[in-house]
């Protein structure tokens, strides 16, 4: 008796063995973690009752640090931030040496190292008419506004630049303007 249930369980055994793959389990506890699921950022799922909603922002949200900027993209909101556009940061030797640090990086090579549109690429004509500072009626809140927006073949820099630097360049330029005009 003993030998035959011996006999069927090492049987029983070698047929659950035969069953086995080690490549694909049949038995997995969390499957997700073995087989993750792939979701797409704004894709249609059924993990919300609403659908694709809980993966939007909350209406009427912002950025954080980011801060709205009041004037629009215009000729008459480049006028308005000529007029009325005030840096909130001091004037002093920290805020200048900041700003020609940022001025050689990001518009030295159109508008030049005295501010002149002598830069490198207007000099190798591969932007022609870079205007001089001396010859634009310009404040500190116009070149935020154009640093900001750009204009005409200057393209916007509010993605190299945070608002701090825009108005650290815009001091720098400032002084440019100021020894060009003498």
């Amino acid at each position: 008796m003993r030998k035959a249930i011996l006999i069927l369980s090492c049987i029983g055994l070698l047929g659950l063995q035969s069953c086995f793959d080690p490549a694909k389990p049949n038995y997995q506890y969390f499957p997700n973690m073995y087989e993750p699921v792939g979701y797409e950022t704004y894709q249609d799922t059924e993990a919300f009752a609403n659908g694709i909603e809980a993966q939007l922002p909350v209406e009427g949200t912002i950025s954080r640090g980011w801060v709205p900027y009041e004037y629009e993209d215009s000729n008459e909101g480049y006028e308005a931030a000529k007029i009325d556009l005030l840096s909130p940061i001091a004037l002093n030797e920290t805020n200048a040496a900041v700003g020609k640090e940022l001025y050689g990086i990001y518009c030295m090579v159109c508008h030049g190292k005295k501010g002149d549109g002598q830069g490198i690429l207007m000099t190798r004509e591969k932007f022609l008419g870079v205007p001089s500072y001396a010859d634009r009626e310009i404040t500190p809140g116009s070149i935020y506004h154009v640093l900001m927006y750009g204009r005409n073949a200057m393209g916007s820099h509010a993605g190299q630049v945070n608002a701090t630097e825009r108005w650290q360049i815009a001091q720098h330029v400032m002084q440019l303007r100021a020894e060009l005009v003498k």
